[in-house]
């Protein structure tokens, strides 16, 4: 009878290892069975598992943060300033509606409205604010302490109050500057070799711009120095040219000095006319002055500033801070000459000129 119970107590053990093979198998080998540290152990790490797969899962559904980027200057329409350094940020992996979202602003030309749009502007808590000009610049600086600025096309950032120096800006603002004043000399010199026998000189410039103003105040010394009378051109709205134009000429301005600024370079195509009309020789702070119809210009590379600009602010959407970011100058400049503007006006380029260009227009 002892004999029986102890064969069908084996058989029964027998069977229910075998039922239970699947979930007990050490048990079926005759190992001991887990303690129960190790079975918390190993529910603790299941549910751990799950937690970090779900937590990944939930991020990559999450979408790419957008980055905003804030545009304020003076002229209505898109600029070549302005469709350069987007396209050249989309080279640098951002793309407009993607992973970054601009927003532009423009005064139509008149310096007075900066101040309403630069407070727009910082309400939208953009990421970073781009300006070309000094006006624009000061305007966001005066509606934002934080928000990073870059402008371009300052001539000097230091005397306007914008950056303590160049090589420590300080505060949240950096940029490139233009060095227009430090080069109103060249283009008076430039002017006086492509044009030999001229004696005074029209200065064309906008009195409300601060920039302008120095570039006006800097211009007097070298124009003197050259011998050249200069006559001043003060033209604060574009419904001014005009009258402006006629001044000049019954005043016997015999040239055309266009001064850096906001109101001129929007009204690029306007001056260029007007200079024709009235027969004179001009020299313009950049090319696109001249591919617009005027004949020569001499400035910083273009494609240079629009590059580092954009570099400055792939570095603070980075995390760099304007602070950390010295304001950068020009390094390169081009003489760009249309000769088909000086056809118009019956006027030969000497050869030595031409000779330093580096575009010429046919």
């Amino acid at each position: 009878m002892n004999m029986f119970l102890d064969s069908h107590s084996d058989n029964l053990k027998s069977k229910t290892c075998t039922a239970f093979d699947k979930l007990r198998p050490r048990a079926c080998r005759g190992e001991p069975r887990r303690s129960i540290e190790n079975l918390k152990w190993a529910g603790l790490s299941v549910i751990a598992f799950v937690l970090v797969v779900t937590g990944a899962v939930v991020e990559a559904q999450q979408p790419a943060r957008i980055a905003k980027i804030g545009w304020l200057s003076a002229r209505p329409a898109l600029t070549s300033a302005q469709q350069e350094i987007v396209r050249i940020l989309r080279d640098l992996g951002y793309v407009d509606g993607k992973n970054v979202a601009f927003e532009f602003r423009y005064a139509d030309n008149k310096l007075d409205r900066f101040p309403a749009l630069a407070d727009e502007l910082v309400r939208l808590k953009v990421d970073v604010l781009l300006t070309p000009g000094t006006p624009g610049a000061l305007a966001l600086k005066n509606a934002t302490r934080t928000i990073p600025i870059v402008f371009l096309d300052v001539t000097d950032p230091v005397a306007a109050g914008l950056v303590d120096s160049l090589a420590r800006p300080g505060g949240n603002v950096t940029g490139f500057s233009s060095i227009e004043a430090v080069l109103a000399g060249k283009r008076l010199e430039l002017l006086k070799e492509a044009v030999p026998k001229i004696s005074r000189v029209a200065v064309l410039w906008n009195p409300h711009d601060p920039s302008s103003a120095q570039q006006w105040k800097e211009s007097q010394l070298p124009a003197r120095e050259l011998g050249l009378q200069l006559h001043s051109m003060e033209v604060s709205s574009a419904d001014k040219f005009e009258n402006a134009f006629r001044d000049a000429n019954q005043a016997r301005s015999s040239a055309l000095f266009v001064i850096a600024s906001a109101l001129a370079a929007s009204s690029q195509k306007r001056i260029a006319e007007l200079a024709t009309k009235y027969r004179l020789p001009a020299i313009y702070p950049q090319e696109n002055f001249v591919t617009n119809g005027g004949l020569i210009s001499y400035g910083p590379d273009q494609a240079e500033r629009y590059r580092r600009v954009a570099a400055m602010v792939d570095k603070i959407l980075k995390g760099t801070k304007p602070a950390d970011i010295p304001v950068e100058q020009p390094t390169k400049f081009e003489l760009v000459i249309n000769l088909k503007a000086a056809k118009q006006i019956g006027l030969t380029i000497p050869p030595n000129v031409l000779a330093r260009a580096d575009k010429v227009i046919k």
